[in-house]
């Protein structure tokens, strides 16, 4: 087994195909079949169903370890030459869209400021969606909600936000002050679907006060949710970190919510890997940033260390 057939295997599984793979590893379709079968052949499995282009339940369990191999191998280089030629390399950062639109301006601008050979490749996804990317080592870092029940995963806390309701300007909800949770179970809202952490933590939160929250819409995506309560299509419970410092516009007004529990972000790694020297730095500029902005903006709470 070489590392060549683990790529070879990696790019069929990212690419669907035997050709969309040798055009990804610059070479020919031909070599990335010999990979592929020299490597079947030591294991004496079948990796790749031949008939669709995906990988048989073997084959996701090899890929699923030959993406931590590359990535302990890319952190490996990346120590190399930063401990010989200074701090270097690239970090693969996962980030909440909600949290991104915030924090990921600010954490560029620093890291650039403070390691400018360090390329930092942001993904923009949901926890559920990042987590398996992280575990997998196409990740290196994440940042989250919690908490989590992913026993690969190693997480802490990086701020606490208040849960708040936008609500469009002239709606009953559009109010100064504060409303009830009963007073919010009365109007339809903007929701994430059932099974969705945001809108579990919400019912559980409505349930404790003997009150039930009714859909004006379900939208599975915290990003486009926000984006409709923002462009006045309904009231919708948001995280704070969603809203613009500016809390109040000419199209919605932000409202506190009593009785609801704020929401944990924060920064997951793998279990079982050492981040690499570019990767620490990203990290510790992350926590930094975290810290020192959190407070300019309403509702979130940097949480001590």
């Amino acid at each position: 087994m070489d590392l060549r057939q683990l790529a070879a295997l990696t790019a069929v599984a990212d690419h669907r195909s035997f050709s969309a793979a040798a055009r990804a590893l610059h070479t020919v379709q031909s070599n990335v079949s010999a990979h592929v079968a020299r490597l079947e052949k030591e294991l004496a499995v079948v990796l790749i169903d031949r008939d669709t282009g995906g990988l048989t339940p073997t084959g996701e369990l090899v890929v699923a370890r030959a993406r931590r191999i590359q990535a302990e191998l890319d952190a490996l280089v990346f120590d190399v030459a930063s401990a010989s030629d200074g701090l270097s390399g690239s970090v693969r950062l996962g980030v909440i869209g909600t949290t991104g639109r915030w924090l990921v301006p600010l954490l560029l601008r620093a890291v650039a400021e403070a390691h400018p050979r360090v390329h930092v490749v942001v993904v923009d996804a949901t926890t559920t969606s990042l987590l398996p990317q992280l575990v997998e080592g196409r990740l290196d870092v994440a940042v989250v909600a919690l908490p989590l029940a992913n026993p690969d995963v190693e997480a802490e806390a990086l701020f606490e936000e208040d849960r708040m309701l936008v609500a469009p300007n002239g709606h009953p909800l559009a109010v100064d002050g504060a409303v009830s949770l009963a007073e919010l179970a009365a109007h339809p809202l903007l929701l994430e679907p059932r099974g969705t952490a945001f809108r579990d933590a919400l019912d559980a939160d409505a349930a404790r006060a003997g009150v039930t929250l009714s859909p004006q819409a379900e939208v599975d995506g915290m990003r486009l949710l926000a984006t409709l309560a923002f462009e006045g299509f309904g009231p919708a419970v948001l995280p704070a970190s969603a809203a613009p410092p500016t809390i109040t516009s000419r199209a919605w007004r932000a409202v506190t919510v009593e009785g609801l529990t704020p929401r944990t972000v924060g920064l997951a790694t793998r279990r079982r890997s050492l981040l690499s020297a570019p990767g620490r730095a990203v990290v510790d500029v992350l926590r930094h940033v975290v810290v020192t902005t959190a407070p300019d903006h309403p509702g979130l709470r940097p949480v001590e260390r």
